[in-house]
């Protein structure tokens, strides 16, 4: 009997024991739906997070006065949290760092703002940011529509503004020309200048629910004792991106009085740093979803041997007819492990369905396009191939060594 009449013969078996096959079929498919779903969610994320970051591109850094921490259990670390960043402060590093580069420094003002225009208002949610003429640049925003500050705006801190994507979309209508018209940002009346590109969001933050408006506007009208500055660089490219940050990091200590032999009182963070912290977290979610994943299927290799044990008892007879006309030892251990590879292959295969449309489910939260994870999916193949040699081999064994006579007796 060769695999293909071998599995023909399994599809019968498994028609004749439909409901103890479902249930068993169905314990894989929850094994490697749990493992399959929340390995590609994770994938989902990574990519949204990397696409997220990347926009801000790999040539720059900021330098702010708070660190990064990402908590997950008792052994996170708290992020450091240094005297704030003064404007002076970001005034003299600007005006002392000769590197090559966009420099920029910004503020946020408020990050439950709110923009209104004429009788359409936004939800408080709006990230209000005082910035000078690079910021645009120094954080990966492009504009749509309009123009960046000028010169003579910044030196004023006039009520100019420029809109993220989605609040030109909120407030102004399709096909409404959103350039020059007046709008409310908070209790203050702005003119707009420009709209941005789409940037799309990154874990709780949006880049396109921003409203950007001069630097000095929010020194004045926003501005309190509290108030932190960030300073953003960007190199002409990658190779320039660590000579650059030896130097800020010179310049800065120099304006920030840190003595030598003292350790640094701000942070400089690379653009895609946060990306990499977060993501090397996850490894953690992958750990434990692989561990969730084990214990289900190893339940369900339980569940499959106890009913290919079942199977050869209530089959003992046919297995004698099979033996008194020719059939080997090897034959009939072969018949039972292919059997039980079928069941695994079938509840295997529901289950990395149902898997990658959870898992895909799962990364629509996070902005994340539709994947197809090829590498979780051959390995939950894989698994379930060895789940089944695993869980038929001992029924097989044992089915193969029925001995004929007996077994033709058997009622």
């Amino acid at each position: 009997m060769n695999l293909t009449e071998n599995i023909k013969v399994a599809l019968g078996s498994v028609r004749a024991q439909k409901l103890r096959t479902t249930l068993t079929a169905m314990i894989i498919a929850i094994g490697i739906m749990a493992l399959v779903g929340i390995l590609t969610a994770i994938d989902a994320i990574e990519s949204s997070i990397n696409s997220s970051f990347s926009s801000m591109g790999s040539n720059t850094f900021t330098i702010r006065n708070y660190g990064m921490g990402i908590r997950i259990g008792k052994d996170g670390k708290r992020p450091k949290r240094y005297q704030k960043i003064t404007f002076n402060d970001a005034k003299l590093f600007k005006e002392r760092f000769s590197y090559p580069s966009t420099v920029s420094v910004s503020t946020i003002a408020s990050m439950v703002g709110v923009l209104k225009f004429k009788n359409i208002e936004s939800n408080p949610n709006v990230t209000i940011t005082g910035a000078d003429e690079g910021y645009l640049a120094a954080s990966g925003y492009r504009i749509r529509m309009g123009r960046n500050f000028s010169n003579t705006e910044l030196e004023f801190g006039s009520n100019v503004a420029i809109l993220g994507n989605e609040m030109a979309t909120t407030l102004f209508k399709a096909g409404e020309d959103p350039f020059e018209q007046i709008i409310s940002v908070g209790n203050n009346k702005y003119r707009v200048i420009g709209v941005l590109e789409e940037k799309g969001a990154s874990f709780a933050f949006s880049g396109d629910k921003v409203c950007i408006i001069p630097l000095l506007n929010v020194r004045q009208r926003y501005g309190d004792n509290n108030s932190s500055y960030t300073i953003s660089v960007k190199t002409n490219s990658v190779p320039e991106l660590e000579p650059a940050q030896g130097e800020a990091t010179g310049v800065f200590r120099v304006v920030r009085g840190d003595l030598t032999g003292e350790d640094n009182s701000f942070e400089i963070v690379q653009s895609d740093s946060l990306a990499n912290l977060v993501i090397s977290q996850l490894s953690y979610v992958t750990i434990a979803a692989t561990i969730i994943g084990f214990i289900t299927l190893l339940g369900a290799s339980i569940g499959l041997m106890n009913i290919m044990l079942v199977s050869v008892t209530e089959r003992t007879r046919e297995i004698g007819i099979r033996k008194s006309l020719g059939a080997s030892k090897e034959q009939i251990r072969r018949q039972f492990l292919v059997e039980a590879v079928v069941i695994c292959q079938l509840g295997g295969i529901l289950g990395i369905i149902l898997g990658v449309g959870m898992g895909n489910l799962m990364g629509v939260f996070f902005a994340a396009g539709f994947i197809i994870p090829w590498k979780w999916m051959i390995s939950g193949v894989v698994l379930c191939f060895v789940v089944g040699v695993v869980s038929g081999l001992y029924p097989a064994v044992k089915a193969s060594r029925l001995d004929p006579i007996e077994a033709l007796r058997h009622e």
